[in-house]
């Protein structure tokens, strides 16, 4: 017990110090000391209640010593159950979801103790009654993410010591949940900002974070994060259990976007060409616009090849890619009696230009050229479908437009079409177009145009053209340039246009042309040998000018049928545009020259035959011809009850009538009636496109025509010479049921490849399907990414494409199918993890199948597995691959194929 009477004793110290005060008060001398109040306040206790509460250090700093204070920022923090600061430990006590805030920490775990005075933090899990633990720690320093069994983090020293850590680290790709990195460790010792060291630690792609399906394990490693691992002995396991696939020392990268690295390359065994290396290259990122893809592959038997790849793009303003692909293809031993070697290439450019970067110019480039059988003989996979492929063709073009009255669009253009059956290679080089708009001498530029000489209107173009045919031996060489031929057109067409009686539009017009060549040709007959005719070369500059004059009148008319509201069909409609047009072009025979032939005949021969544009006609043609147009469509009830007016379908798109008559003919005046139609119908889901010839005159005995109507020889009014059917159908399973967005296409990649070298831009030829390559998780992927088994039930999602086309000829009698065709290709989802489709064709005519590919797809979760197979026919192989999906360990990959035939 303390007393309560401190007042007696303090009175009895003061008596005694005042006696001995009066005995030496000669002997005191007081000291210069100044008294300050004491400016140091102990922190004061936080209310327990309060769930937010922020401590600050009040110590002013000594401006002499200059220590630091012992915290540099504002400390936020707060629990669900209690905040306890201990001013005897200097410590905060955060429990249950506790969570803490300092400078760019941020940490939430079920318990956090907190030392002000180190600087020091420990963040750790709860366990709950049943005995789990629970809120396990997350600790985030900047944009890295950490979730640990427990941390202790030093805020002066950045450094730290974690618990079986768990972060995620974005890479390849970036965006893409599939290219995110796991990045597990029993111990991590944080070293600074950017360095942590690993002991038993896991790397994975997979979703699942607490059984990944596989993972990489490394005993020691340096983690920077977002930028590598540096690991020593790794090795794979798939399911707890360890692979022989094992490396002394491993990297991996974790860089987010573009950056320079090695490609590495597939291994594996071809049955013909042994071992090799395949797709191994090197990636630069040149700039942020261009980048740089180097592969190639190596064979055991001498076989290589390698390819260039360059993307570039600028926004706004152009974007394309430069590819160039090279093999080296050798067949067996030398010494062997079955020894070849053989070269193929193949180029492609594509260049396409902003049109808003610069409205009157503009450069675009399509560029697909090389060797004929580079597709049929190439030794990739993914070039499988463009084996079909029967034509090559590029494009260059340059256009500038000056848009001063009047304005003048310039274009030249170079232009390559190669057959890859025949070899033969044309080639435009250059086409030079040039065009003057439509100029009204007769009319104001601004407002309506009215009457037939306001209407008058004349313009001019050029084309102009250097032509080369040559064979893909000497394209590209000195010899292509040895049958170049060069001719260039100007013409100036002149019309008008007007109505009569409302309804009727009439347009009155002529044209002139002329036509230059820089090399005509001379014939004669030999008179020495009497056996040939000589033709004879006449360099210099030559020309001809062409005209014709011509007339046409037409309308639209409209029918209608009604057949009543209460009607499922309630009408009809017809449109029909009747046109009538006339043509008179002159006989041009002053350009034409006679010679004394063996027969002593006179042959009529111009100096223009033989040149790029040819000579101008002989014979003299007056004619007229009449073509009317038919569109069908209907008014039906829609199926919507809440639909308030009736649903147009499209019963018939176009039905297209042709026909002529020439007035200056001798015989045969009537020309043959033309048909041509299409429609789409089945909601658009079914194309079809047909045609046909019929000809109104008899052929003799030799299949040639006569001039003798057919009904009159004993036959049908007319005659069909030719007809032609195309029919395509696309359905799904979505089809059938409710009516949904449209998606994307899945493989819209794929088909692009095919279609950049000349393909169809469907699967009806096959897949050019590239495993090596990394690709965008499936849909299914992210629907069905917390499902351990997911079903689908009764639906199973699966789509179909049909092509049909048949082509009939009889013209002389001969009664024959031209070709043939049913193409089909589909896809079948047997459940999320399971794909199967298959692409191939029957031609009727051969009766054979076209190329066929079968295909299977199981996704592994993190692997994916693809067999491909072509049972039979000129390309028959298959080919086997398993890898991981992610793009950032897709070099786990193994793969296997057959022989080639």
């Amino acid at each position: 017990m303390q007393s309560n009477k401190h007042h007696v004793l303090f009175l009895l110290l003061l008596l005694y110090g005042a006696f001995t005060a009066s005995a030496q008060e000669d002997q005191i001398k007081s000291l210069p000391i100044v008294a300050f109040r004491d400016t140091i306040k102990a922190p004061l206790m936080p209310d327990p209640k309060l769930q937010d509460t922020v401590l600050t250090d009040s110590t002013k700093v000594d401006s002499l010593n200059g220590k630091k204070p012992l915290l540099l920022d504002k400390i936020k923090y707060k629990a669900k159950d209690y905040v306890k600061m201990s001013q005897k430990d200097q410590k905060i006590y955060l429990y249950n979801e506790a969570e803490l805030y300092y400078q760019d920490t941020e940490l939430k775990a079920g318990i956090i103790i907190m030392d002000y005075v180190k600087n020091e933090v420990y963040a750790g899990r709860l366990k709950d009654s049943l005995g789990n633990y629970t809120q396990l720690p997350f600790f985030k320093q900047g944009t890295n993410e950490v979730i640990p069994d427990s941390i202790r983090f030093n805020f002066d020293t950045q450094k730290a010591i974690i618990w079986n850590s768990r972060t995620e680290q974005q890479a390849g790709l970036g965006q893409l949940g599939s290219d995110a990195m796991k990045v597990y460790a029993q111990i991590t010792k944080k070293e600074n900002d950017s360095v942590y060291f690993l002991s038993e630690g896991k790397l994975t792609t997979s979703k699942d974070t607490v059984n990944p399906d596989y993972y990489i394990r490394v005993k020691k490693a340096k983690f920077v994060p977002q930028k590598k691992v540096i690991a020593g002995f790794s090795n794979l396991y798939i399911a707890d259990v360890p692979t022989p696939v094992a490396l002394p020392f491993a990297y991996f990268p974790l860089t987010v976007g573009r950056t320079a690295g090695v490609m590495m390359p597939t291994f594996g065994s071809d049955p013909t060409r042994g071992y090799f290396l395949q797709n191994g290259g090197y990636y630069v990122p040149i700039n942020d616009y261009v980048d740089l893809t180097l592969t190639g592959d190596l064979y055991a038997n001498g076989s290589y090849g390698f390819r260039t790849q360059s993307v570039y793009s600028k926004r706004y303003k152009y974007r394309g890619n430069i590819n160039f692909r090279y093999e080296n293809l050798v067949t067996s031993q030398k010494g062997f009696s079955d020894y070849s070697r053989s070269t193929i290439y193949n180029i492609q450019v594509s260049h396409a230009q902003d049109a808003k970067s610069n409205p009157n110019s503009r450069f675009q480039a399509s560029v697909n050229l090389g060797s004929s059988s580079y597709y049929r003989n190439s030794l990739l996979q993914q070039n499988l479908p463009n084996t079909q492929v029967n034509n090559l063709s590029s494009s260059i073009s340059y256009s500038k437009t000056f848009p001063e009255y009047p304005s003048v669009n310039l274009s030249l253009t170079a232009t390559h079409n190669q057959n890859t059956n025949t070899g033969v290679v044309d080639v435009t080089l250059p086409t030079l177009q040039a065009s003057m708009e439509r100029i009204f001498p007769f009319a104001p530029r601004e407002g309506i145009k009215k009457g037939i000489i306001q209407n008058v209107n004349f313009q001019y173009n050029l084309n102009a053209r250097n032509s080369i045919s040559t064979t893909e031996d000497d394209f590209l060489t000195s010899r292509m340039f040895e049958n170049s031929r060069f001719g260039a057109r100007n013409s100036i067409p002149l019309s008008t246009n007007f109505k009569v009686a409302k309804h009727f539009s009439v347009s009155v017009g002529g044209s002139y042309e002329d036509v230059w060549a820089i090399e005509t040709y001379e014939r004669g007959y030999d008179t020495v040998t009497k056996r040939e005719v000589v033709t004879d070369t006449i360099s210099g500059f030559d020309r001809y000018g062409t005209y014709n004059f011509s007339a046409s009148i037409g309308t639209t008319l409209y029918g209608l049928v009604n057949f009543g509201e209460d009607k499922k069909i309630q009408a009809i409609r017809h449109v029909m545009r009747p046109s009538v047009s006339y043509g008179y072009t002159p006989s041009f025979d002053q350009y034409y020259d006679s010679y004394i032939g063996a027969d002593d005949e006179l042959e009529l021969y111009s100096r223009f035959e033989g040149t790029l544009n040819g000579a101008p006609g002989l014979n003299k043609s007056s004619s007229m011809s009449f073509s009317l147009g038919n569109q069908f469509e209907a008014k039906v009830r829609d199926k919507d009850s809440t639909a308030t007016k009736p649903k147009k379908i499209s019963l018939l798109s176009n039905l297209n009538l042709s026909t002529g008559y020439n007035f200056e003919a001798d015989s045969l005046k009537l020309s043959p009636l033309n048909l041509s139609g299409g429609t789409n119908i089945l909601n658009n889901k079914m194309a079809i496109n047909f045609g046909a010839s019929l000809d109104p005159y008899a052929i003799d005995n030799n299949g040639t025509r006569i001039n003798t109507f057919n009904v009159d020889n004993g036959g049908s009014l007319f005659r069909l010479t030719t007809a032609r059917a195309n029919l395509s159908y696309s359905l799904s399973s979505e089809t059938f049921g409710k009516k949904k967005d449209e998606k994307k296409e899945d493989n819209k990649d794929e088909y692009d490849y095919v279609a950049a070298s000349g393909g169809r831009d469907d699967d009806l030829f096959g897949r050019a399907n590239d495993f090596n390559e990394n690709r965008p998780e499936d849909e299914r992927d992210k629907d069905s990414e917390d499902v351990e088994n997911p079903v689908y039930g009764t639906k199973l999602p699966w789509d179909l494409r049909l092509a049909y086309a048949v082509n009939y000829s009889n013209s002389n009698r001969q009664n024959t199918i031209g070709s043939h065709s049913l193409m089909f290709s589909g896809n079948i989802q047997l459940s999320p993890r399971w794909k199967i489709g298959g692409s191939s064709g029957y031609d009727f005519k051969n009766k054979g199948f076209t190329l066929t590919q079968l295909r299977f797809e199981r996704d592994l979760k993190s692997f994916r597995m693809n067999f491909n197979w072509t049972p039979f026919g000129t390309y028959k192989r298959w080919y086997f691959f398993i890898g991981i999906k992610s793009s950032i360990l897709q070099d786990l990959k193994w793969e296997n194929r057959s022989k080639r035939n």
